[in-house]
């Protein structure tokens, strides 16, 4: 499978399109024809809407031959994942329930991209009603990792992941509320930008826990998430929660220098239990940033215990109260996983739950007092460990599971509690040839320094230009 552009990023890509190099007719056959390819390996699609994307793609050529303005991504081939709305669209959100409920309305998110000019794919695979970090689902059968089949993508944004990494599409949405967005990308060796809770807004996206729901992209390179995100950050009225403060130009941060940046290493938690060649790997990225002039230094982070317990007791709480009319009528419907741990919400207290969000903000301020006193960002694993191997993380039965489940997920827990910014980066390959990332941690609201130590880190590396031997 030989097919140059496909091996381009999207700001590369959409500047060919714009200068006529080639044409988005040309960008999004290339798509659908490496789509069609791989999914029977990948399993990485949901539904795939060629005739469309290639209807919409002909558009963008006109107007560009017409010498009309187009957008920043316009003739990109993009995707995302099927929890997304789209009007007149089915939307499965990877579930049985869902699989023939057809989309009312648009989401903003999505809106906005087809706004700039990208091209709609087709809704990608993820868990179950984005419950669950592995990218398993009964229903529509597990994605698989493009640099290893018989491994997890991650989940559960796991087509956005594994469709990004393949070189299918140029960047995908997917969903953060405990580490979706950053598990994933970790897993299949791409960016995953978790922005601050509420800077996007969440109009059109099927809701897991009000709380925490997170909507970002997973993308090639830093520099096409802060594009992605220039476009789809800022206040929606449609979605009234959405953050009224002003956006920072992200994209403009990338290539801003780093010197005298400090990034802090924390000394527990985050860096407890880990993989030995994650460990490695992730030390070397601390250094490659050092010698771009930025200074390492030591960080304190607070407790972590009791932000984890709180923050599972929580969305448990929310995510039964969205599913307990279907959990009554339709139980036979969900997975077994699935449906047991959204059922574990009924049983959550009351004052429990208020608890646990009356206590969020002390939390993060604690944190912020704590982590930031001494630094601008944090600099720590995606996770202690590569992808498992999907056998041993079986839903039907692994004894394995939830264990696996809880490690691959600690570091991602609590960001999302605290709905902090954070930014996960790919920094290379462990001897077993799997993917392993770092994650920034920013301030609220401070995105743009996640993107200017992101950009860097790239500009020093080649990590995200590699390329898994199935996409070649």
């Amino acid at each position: 499978m030989s097919d140059e552009i496909a091996f381009l990023d999207a700001c590369e890509t959409a500047a060919r399109i714009a200068s006529k190099d080639v044409s988005a007719v040309e960008v999004t056959e290339t798509a659908i024809r490496r789509a069609e390819a791989l999914q029977p390996s990948l399993n990485a699609f949901i539904s795939l809407e060629a005739d469309a994307a290639l209807e919409a793609a002909a558009a963008v050529d006109q107007e560009i031959a017409s010498g009309n303005d187009t957008g920043s991504l316009a003739g990109v081939p993009l995707a995302h994942k099927d929890m997304y709305y789209r009007e007149g669209k089915v939307t499965t959100c990877g579930s049985k329930i869902r699989a023939d409920f057809v989309a009312d309305r648009t989401s903003t998110a999505l809106a906005k991209l087809d706004e700039a000019g990208a091209i709609y794919l087709g809704g990608l695979n993820m868990s179950e009603f984005a419950v669950g970090p592995i990218g398993n689902n009964v229903h529509y059968g597990d994605c698989r990792n493009p640099w290893n089949t018989d491994h997890a993508p991650g989940g559960s944004s796991s087509g956005s992941g594994a469709t990004v990494a393949a070189r299918i599409v140029y960047g995908a949405l997917g969903s953060d509320t405990g580490g979706s967005i950053r598990i994933p990308s970790g897993m299949s060796g791409v960016v995953g930008f978790k922005p601050t809770q509420n800077r996007v807004s969440r109009y059109g996206l099927m809701p897991l826990s009000f709380s925490f729901d997170c909507g970002g992209p997973l993308t090639r390179t830093v520099r096409d998430a802060a594009r992605i995100m220039d476009l789809i950050a800022g206040h929606d009225p449609k979605d009234k929660t959405s953050s009224r403060l002003p956006v920072e130009a992200y994209e403009a941060a990338c290539g801003a220098s780093v010197e005298g940046l400090r990034i802090g290493i924390p000394s527990t938690y985050y860096y407890d239990d880990m993989n030995p060649d994650v460990e490695a790997l992730v030390e070397a990225a601390q250094q490659v940033l050092a010698d771009s002039g930025a200074i390492l230094v030591e960080a304190d982070v607070p407790d972590h215990e009791d932000m984890n317990l709180i923050w599972a007791s929580a969305l448990a709480s929310e995510a039964a109260s969205i599913h307990r009319k279907w959990l009554v009528e339709r139980p036979q419907d969900y997975g077994d996983m699935v449906r047991r741990r959204i059922e574990f919400g009924l049983y959550q207290p009351a004052t429990r739950y208020i608890e646990a969000l009356t206590m969020r903000d002390t939390f993060l301020r604690d944190y912020c007092a704590t982590a930031f006193r001494d630094c601008d960002v944090l600099l720590v694993p995606t996770m202690p460990i590569t992808a498992p191997r999907l056998a041993d993380v079986d839903v039907g039965g692994s004894e394995d599971m939830p264990a696996v489940v809880l490690r691959i997920s600690k570091n991602t827990r609590p960001i999302s509690y605290l709905g902090l910014p954070a930014l996960s980066v790919p920094c290379g390959f462990t001897s077993s040839g799997l993917p392993t990332a770092f994650q920034l941690i920013g301030r609220p609201f401070d995105e743009a320094t996640l993107c200017k130590v992101g950009h860097a880190y790239q500009q020093a590396t080649t990590w995200h230009t590699r390329v898994p031997d199935i996409a070649q």
